[in-house]
């Protein structure tokens, strides 16, 4: 089934019984801690500082030989592509609706696996399949308060890598989110080649975070060479009523920005041009091809960053349905694959 975009956000947030309608919240730029990194492939996830990006933050100064800005001109990322947004046509190619029982499609999701802390010395360890089953319309992932192996937790990181990989996209993410101090969902995109180098070189986008300790704020966040950990580029904002109602998080993926969106407001824009007039792939490395994440860790130093509490596991993240389009008009104008 192949529709346009705007029509299905129509559709869908029409279709929501949503409490915080007409209450979506106000835009802040409230401090989150950031964290240190590693650069390992299979251990990311961080805080993030949620603050809008300025529009001279991180400007390139100073001058540039011949030879230089002859070198840049060659490497240069995410300029020259002219197009007109608003009649930009989006074609459904990928989707989970969750509309079986048991567990999540084996054909779009597989699983990273292990308690190693994930970088960010988080308390979980991830199971195969153990902690995640689609129910009652909805996939879930559940953290329990149970060991495996040397950690008192588990929870479940689904993955649509190499199952489900696209070049320049849109995304929605319908879901409702757990609550309670330590809980930490997240729904992502991860490069699925590293071209440019382990994390933060081949870049990350948060489409959605959340951490129990900050009730009712969202994250949504850019990680790259220049921008990451506590200095990525994003926008925190309220939002009554995440862990009580279903929301839509969505990014929209071009050639030249990303633009993130809840419930079908833009929030963010992510824009290479505002910080570098010849913008390479450290700031720009979102010319590759990606794949989604959905995990819900525990603890860490952005999730436990005020403490965890185990009085009210176990907890739930709900996804009602994950959504991926592509506008025929883009994949045109890139002369490339559209995944």
């Amino acid at each position: 089934m192949r529709k346009k975009y705007y029509g299905i956000v129509l559709a869908a947030v029409l279709a929501m019984s949503l409490s915080a309608c007409g209450t979506e919240g106000k835009e802040g730029e409230t401090e989150i801690p950031g964290t240190e990194q590693t650069a390992r492939e299979e251990e990311k996830k961080n805080g993030q500082d949620g603050e809008e990006e300025s529009e001279t933050a991180g400007g390139e100064s100073g001058e540039v030989s011949l030879s230089e800005e002859a070198e840049a001109q060659e490497d240069l990322k995410a300029v020259g592509y002219e197009y007109d947004r608003e009649s930009l046509t989006w074609e459904l190619v990928w989707s989970d609706e969750f509309d079986y029982e048991g567990e999540p499609d084996p054909d779009k999701w597989g699983y990273d696996v292990g308690g190693s802390g994930w970088g960010n010395n988080e308390l979980q360890y991830y199971t195969e399949g153990d902690n995640a089953t689609v129910k009652d319309g909805c996939l879930v992932i559940e953290a329990r308060k149970e060991t495996v192996g040397s950690r008192d937790y588990t929870s479940a990181r689904l993955v649509t890598r190499e199952k489900g990989d696209w070049l320049y996209c849109r995304v929605e993410i319908c879901a409702k989110l757990p609550s309670g101090l330590g809980t930490w969902p997240a729904a992502w995109m991860l490069p699925t080649d590293w071209e440019y180098g382990q994390w933060p070189a081949s870049g990350e986008i948060d489409i959605m975070e959340h951490v129990g300790y900050d009730q009712d704020v969202i994250v949504q966040s850019v990680h790259n060479q220049k921008f990451n950990g506590g200095q990525s580029k994003g926008v925190s904002y309220h939002v009554d009523g995440v862990s009580e109602d279903f929301h839509i998080y969505s990014l929209e993926w071009l050639p030249d920005k990303l633009i993130f969106s809840m419930d079908g407001m833009e929030r963010y824009t992510y824009d290479p041009s505002k910080f570098s007039k010849t913008p390479g792939y450290e700031y720009w490395p979102f010319d590759k091809r990606m794949h989604i994440l959905l995990n819900l860790a525990f603890g860490g130093n952005w999730g436990g960053a005020q403490g965890t509490d185990d009085s009210y596991f176990p907890v739930e993240y709900y996804i009602d349905y994950v959504r991926v389009y592509q506008s025929p008009e883009i994949t045109e104008l890139t002369g490339g694959d559209s995944q």
